[in-house]
């Protein structure tokens, strides 16, 4: 019997994932001006989604899939759940289908699935989840570097498994992989998304101390930064001391 030498074999791809994969394009602009059709049936741009105050986080996934996209939304929606904020408040989520015979009944049939978990009023005009046509389709997905295939073997698509934080103008900031997502790396995409302007102060502070690892593909605490902010809070900490003990003298002699 002939054996491939294991190395060898690790690298051989399956054919079935020939041409599947991710090519970041971080920076690049998606195009807004293509359309989809959302749950309700009617035409909408991308633009639409995009309202240059909020960030967007973009799921491309299909909603028959019977294996990885089923997770990939499960595990989103559960990071979601843990964030401080609110989906169609600090931020939007499009979720696009990657097949172009799913239908709206498809997108509204998973729309309702994702919504009755989330709860959030405000969801319902900030999860938009669409359907549309094959080259729209394919011109979204060259826009985030996102390549995927069809095998008409399985009647299945084989692609990654990630998602895409976009800026508030449709720029990609970005791409978390996985089928479940860090709390603190969705929040701190999101606030670099939005370069700052959501959250709260300490947000901030967040973003200061962390920087996105590319190696390991999540956000790592960035030494020199925290101990900059450890310095900082130290030096105010004496500041204050000091203002409290001299005000504190100041009523002793008072009282003397």
């Amino acid at each position: 019997m002939f054996l491939i030498p294991f190395a060898q074999a690790a690298e051989q791809t399956p054919k079935e994932l020939v041409g599947v994969g991710i090519d970041e394009h971080l920076g690049r602009a998606v195009s807004l001006d293509l359309t989809f059709k959302n749950a309700l049936g009617e035409m909408e741009p991308l633009k639409n989604f995009f309202d240059g105050k909020h960030p967007v986080v973009l799921n491309l996934v299909y909603y028959r899939c019977p294996n990885i996209c089923h997770y990939l939304l499960d595990g989103f929606t559960n990071s979601v759940m843990k964030l401080p904020w609110v989906v169609g408040k600090q931020f939007q989520v499009v979720t696009v289908s990657i097949n172009p015979e799913e239908t709206e009944e498809d997108a509204k049939k998973k729309r309702q699935q994702i919504l009755h978990r989330y709860r959030h009023k405000s969801a319902v005009s900030g999860w938009r989840f669409l359907t549309g046509e094959e080259k729209n389709i394919r011109t979204l997905a060259q826009d985030v570097g996102f390549r995927y295939q069809y095998d008409p073997e399985r009647k299945e698509y084989a692609h990654p498994s990630v998602i895409f934080v976009l800026t508030p103008d449709g720029k990609i900031s970005r791409y978390l992989y996985g089928i479940q997502f860090n709390r603190l790396d969705l929040k701190l995409a999101l606030l670099e998304a939005a370069d700052g302007k959501i959250g709260n102060i300490v947000d901030r502070l967040l973003l200061y101390c962390y920087h996105f690892d590319p190696k390991n593909r999540k956000y790592a605490l960035m030494a020199v930064n925290s101990m900059k902010i450890a310095g900082s809070i130290t030096v105010l900490g004496l500041v204050l001391l000091f203002f409290f003990l001299s005000l504190s003298r100041k009523n002793k002699k008072k009282l003397i």
